[in-house]
């Protein structure tokens, strides 16, 4: 094989392979001497059809399968040989005028990661908040739990619905006339003032009594999945066939055992736990925080731009899905447009951190070691059914890309436990309040160069809580897949879509909101 480089500039690096017929003859042949034995044709013994035939029937595929495997394997020696490590899947290009006999001329550009300097990682300094659970919290827990698991008796036959109470109706939605897919039902429940249905519907219910006929009329919304019913008009011709009152919600034994539980005690015990977990959380996060801050400040290197760029349309897909369920989604985009610049220079800062804490992780013997990963590989299979499961299990084991982004959170999460470990941690005792709004805090800003965060200012109304950005990972080498004329290659199994039906609404009145 001949290389030549014709590109070298920054993390840049572009070549051109060529790959000798006769070696791409060679595989033919050997593949050819491989199906020999299996090969089965009338008037030859098994095992005895000529090469030539086996070539004529099988010429094509054979030659594609010759080439794709010349191709993948020169574009590793390659890698190897210039002791490349790409930062995403290279592009290789087949020469347009290739033909079968001929030396291929293949084009392979990249980016590579670059050579991270040495981290500076001592010296570090943290501050670890200590919250301690607040008995008031839990005793409002306590009344919401209780209050979600109302009992509810048959309303006098008079009784005029009321926010609060539970209906239960059969309904029939029609959309300029005509009954719509999806739009009755029988028998459903729907307590008033719950919204969790379509804006209006709970509201036309309000003073309705048993046995009562009504036509809701209603607007469904912008956003609404069904794109016949975006925006429409409708309305729902609605029997109402029982009213019913809730109970009081009471705390106290009788309500923790119909739990489950043995008494009151261990219900609190419960939920005091859970808001502990959820008090720590906080803390590891504001701790994180102020780790990724000081590690900005102490490094600066060259990153691949194709990583910046994924990274920021990362962001911007995840903003402009948020922008979409707001109230005015065209102020909301053109708010993130303005601020683009800014996102750019947070997705820089996710991706050198990404390469920072890999480097880290690598320098100090940080791993997810064989049987996490099983964990995780089990944990990501568990939303699928059946031979799906089975199927993603598969491709997680053959894709080293797929394998490398489920095992990066729990691999980013051990390196900055290692990271907590060698720093020096002061505690300070605070209150939960203390410790959200501090987080709030810097959520409510987007961060520009040399700032030091990395979150991300949701295209949301001033009170809707920012989201905290995660460093990208570098990933595992890219294996370049079979070559097409004048075509960038950068094919691979698709993953198996989830058996399980994701949650949406549907046309139905009562689906509920996500």
């Amino acid at each position: 094989m001949k290389t030549v480089e014709t590109e070298n500039q920054g993390l840049k690096r572009a070549f051109m392979l060529t790959i000798a017929a006769k070696d791409i003859e060679a595989r033919v042949d050997q593949e050819v001497r491989r199906l020999a034995p299996q090969v089965r044709m009338p008037g030859f013994r098994p095992g005895k059809v000529p090469a030539n035939l086996i070539r004529k029937m099988h010429g094509d595929e054979l030659q594609r399968d010759a080439l794709s495997g010349a191709v993948q394997d020169g574009v590793q020696q390659l890698l190897e040989e210039q002791k490349l490590r790409p930062a995403l899947q290279p592009e290789v290009v087949l020469d347009e005028q290739y033909e079968p006999g001929k030396d291929a001329e293949v084009r392979v550009s990249l980016e590579a990661l670059p050579d991270v300097p040495a981290p500076q990682i001592d010296g570090l300094t943290l501050e670890r908040l200590t919250v301690e659970v607040d008995e008031t919290q839990v005793d409002d827990q306590l009344q919401t739990l209780a209050s979600s698991n109302k009992s509810w008796s048959d309303a006098p036959k008079k009784h005029l619905a009321r926010l609060g109470d539970l209906v239960v109706i059969d309904f029939a939605g029609s959309a300029k006339g005509e009954l719509f897919e999806g739009g009755t039902g029988e028998d459903m429940s729907v307590e008033l003032g719950s919204g969790q249905l379509i804006p209006g519907f709970e509201d036309g219910l309000v003073g309705a009594k048993t046995g009562d006929k009504r036509d809701v009329k209603v607007t469904f919304p912008a956003d609404y999945p069904s794109d016949k019913l975006k925006g429409a008009a409708a309305t729902f011709a609605v029997t109402v066939k029982a009213v019913k009152t809730a109970g009081e919600a009471k705390v106290d034994e009788a309500f923790a055992k119909s739990l489950g539980l043995k008494d009151l005690d261990q219900l609190r015990g419960l939920i005091r736990d859970q808001q502990q977990q959820e008090l720590n959380g906080l803390t590891r996060t504001h701790m994180k925080r102020r780790l990724l801050d000081q590690l900005a400040a102490n490094h600066d290197f060259q990153v691949p731009q194709s990583m910046v760029d994924a990274e920021y349309e990362n962001i911007l897909q995840q903003l402009r899905h948020e922008a979409s369920h707001e109230a005015d989604p065209k102020a909301a985009l053109a708010e993130i447009d303005k601020d683009a610049a800014e996102y750019r220079d947070i997705a820089e800062r996710r991706v050198r951190l990404g390469l920072l804490l890999s480097e880290i992780g690598q320098a100090n013997g940080v791993e997810v070691n064989e049987q996490e990963m099983n964990r995780l590989i089990g944990q990501a299979a568990s939303q699928y059914q059946g031979k799906d499961r089975e199927r993603f299990i598969q491709y997680v084991q053959q894709e080293p890309m797929a394998a490398a982004q489920l095992r990066a959170p729990l691999y980013e999460d051990k390196v900055v436990d290692f990271l907590f470990s060698k720093a020096k941690v002061s505690e300070r005792t605070a209150s939960r309040a203390e410790l959200e709004a501090d987080l709030e805090s810097e959520e409510g800003h987007v961060h520009g160069p040399g700032c030091g965060h990395d979150h991300v200012k949701p295209a949301k109304t001033a009170k809707a809580k920012k989201t905290t950005a995660k460093p990208a990972k570098a990933e595992a080498k890219p294996k370049p897949a079979a070559p097409a004329k004048g075509k960038v290659v950068e094919t691979k199994a698709d993953a198996p879509k989830s058996a399980k039906p994701a949650a949406k609404k549907t046309a139905k009145a009562p689906a509920k909101k996500k």
